[in-house]
């Protein structure tokens, strides 16, 4: 997590302070729970509201010496509660504050990165709208396959993002969960009534078995769905690095006043952007892997996966909260040339209607062996020497034994291609 790829309301989760805050709410809420089941007095529970105070700086000194961060943290705030301090943290282990605590922080990060998607479907709408009927190329093995639209292009990536969307929502809902269960998860020193008041006020359900930590199979699964949602980042950043390529030219990231692209060529317009959010992906995705592994721990509890949640934790949501940003900012900003993705099109002379013609000359009666050697021997002529496809056709004595002329200019026309564009973008936007 650095400063440059870091957006302050996502860090914020993440940085000490706001740590330290949760932990105090935490401890704070069970002692309520505490008093009113009678386990410590009110009074106790009062002080703790009213005079409980930390410093990240003297936690920090305190850890030093105690070498265990949740001790050095309920040692300063006792050093300002005073002698009610000795009712905090009862019947409690360190996993309750730091599970609970890692639990509010992955749901408040999740609810900036659904805000994100939101905003990133609102462009990527807009712009699909924009270029509902925008004529491109479609391509297959990077190949010119059939004619398709911009604005179809970007309605695929409008639904994926939803998707991502839904799968968020879900990973959001499946790690909010609030374990304050004491040693190995049986409630032998507390009562689970303390554990549903502190996930009521923490915003949290509650863990129904957590054995001591919640189970790690949660948050592998949140930090899975960040990994397919910086892949859907990746797709999409890597249609408009091929789109930018200097012989395609069908679009590119918006080039300010003053910006360079080069330190040596001054023409330089380079797909910066879409390129860093590739580099970004890759970061978010290497998390995955850990988290995963981090499943299998030994027994009740270990802390194995301690030390890989302290990094991937603040790295994977920050770096996705800023990679989502970014792709929003280069989506509303994506310069389009319609004009060239028409000339992209034409480029192989009409070769890119080869199956409606296949299509048509089986409806005729051809077999379908015979009608695509037919086909195929003449855009492979076109292929080689260039010319017209449909002229090709029009002069082949096979073809016309089964199709007028103006049946085959028929099969060459945008308009019957994009007949059921509308149908596409109805069911998706209704």
């Amino acid at each position: 997590m650095i400063p440059r790829y870091s957006r302050p309301e996502m860090a914020k989760i993440w940085e000490p302070e706001t740590k330290f805050r949760i932990w105090f709410e935490i401890e704070a809420h069970a002692c309520d729970a505490q008093a009113k089941l009678g386990v410590i007095p009110a009074d106790a529970a009062k002080a703790v509201w009213e005079r409980g105070r930390f410093e990240v700086e003297r936690v920090d000194e305190i850890e030093r010496e105690t070498k265990h961060d949740v001790i050095a943290f309920l040692t300063n705030l006792a050093e300002h509660v005073g002698p009610e301090a000795r009712f905090v943290h009862q019947g409690m282990t360190s996993s309750d504050v730091l599970d609970t605590c890692l639990a509010v922080q992955l749901a408040r990060a999740a609810d900036i990165l659904l805000d994100d998607i939101d905003r990133l479907l609102a462009v990527l709408k807009r712009r699909a709208l924009e270029h509902k009927t925008t004529p491109c190329v479609g391509r297959s093995h990077g190949i010119h396959a059939e004619p398709t639209t911009f604005g179809l292009k970007l309605l695929g990536h409008y639904v994926e993002f939803e998707r991502n969307r839904r799968r968020l929502q879900a990973a959001r809902a499946e790690i909010a969960t609030c374990a304050i269960s004491g040693p190995v998860g049986t409630f032998a020193s507390i009562d689970p009534a303390v554990e549903a008041h502190v996930a009521e006020k923490m915003g949290l359900t509650v863990e129904p078995v957590s054995t001591q930590v919640i189970p790690r199979d949660r948050h592998a699964m949140f930090f899975a769905v960040l990994g397919v949602i910086a892949s859907s980042i990746e797709r999409l950043a890597t249609e408009v690095r091929h789109l930018q390529r200097t012989e395609v030219r069908e679009a590119e990231e918006f080039f300010s006043e003053g910006q360079k692209g080069s330190s040596a060529m001054p023409h330089k317009r380079n797909p910066v952007l879409s390129e860093n959010l590739t580099g970004l992906a890759r970061v978010v995705r290497s998390a995955v892997i850990p988290a995963m592994e981090n499943v299998a721990l030994w027994h009740e509890r270990d802390i194995s996966h301690s030390s890989v949640e302290r990094m991937i934790g603040p790295d994977a949501t920050v770096t996705l909260d800023f990679a989502l940003n970014r792709l929003v900012g280069m989506m509303d900003k994506l310069v389009i040339y319609p004009d060239q993705m028409r000339r992209n099109l034409d480029q192989l002379g009409g070769l890119v209607f080869s199956q409606h013609v296949l299509l048509a000359l089986t409806q005729a009666g051809m077999s379908r062996e015979d009608a695509y050697r037919t086909v195929q021997s003449g855009a492979m002529e076109t292929w080689r020497e260039g010319g017209d496809f449909a002229a090709r056709l029009k002069a082949d004595p096979a073809v016309r034994e089964h199709l007028a002329e103006d049946q085959i200019d028929a099969m060459f026309d945008l308009d019957h291609q994009f007949r059921n564009i509308d149908r596409i973008f109805e069911r998706v936007l209704g």
